[in-house]
């Protein structure tokens, strides 16, 4: 079972992508914030990170910095999913930082995210692993 960990401080947002993807069959870890969410990653292992930009103490960038300086961590897929779309300079920060994708929550329903969770997953798992 493929594992997503959800690193957003909109509680709300949280509830409602947890209970999507479990609903599809995926393994879910959430934090509230961008160092809780550092520190489910050791523990929990994911496949996949869903990332905020927009969090209070350490926003999306910082941690995403953190994942990518870590050995352990630089590997794992990042998606941002974030209402940070000022301009195509965040946008661009985020993949040259080693993103695979980043998404304007607003312009993608639930349903659309996963699908494309389930095309990065198939893209990225290492080799001889699934991630069904």
């Amino acid at each position: 079972m493929a594992k997503v960990l959800l690193i957003d401080d909109e509680p709300l947002l949280l509830r409602m992508y947890e209970k999507k993807l479990k609903l599809e069959g995926f393994e879910v870890e959430t934090a509230s914030s961008g160092q809780k969410g550092l520190e489910k990653v050791k523990t929990f292992q994911p496949h996949l990170i869903l990332l905020d930009i927009l969090m209070p103490g350490m926003d999306g960038f910082q941690v995403m910095e953190t994942l990518k300086a870590d050995p352990q961590t630089k590997k794992i897929p990042v998606v941002f999913l974030t209402n940070l779309s000022r301009d195509e300079g965040d946008v661009n920060k985020g993949l040259e930082m080693g993103a695979v994708a980043y998404f304007v929550k607003a312009y993608y329903t639930p349903s659309q995210v996963v699908t494309k969770i389930r095309e990065f997953l198939k893209a990225y798992a290492p080799k001889g692993e699934t991630t069904k």
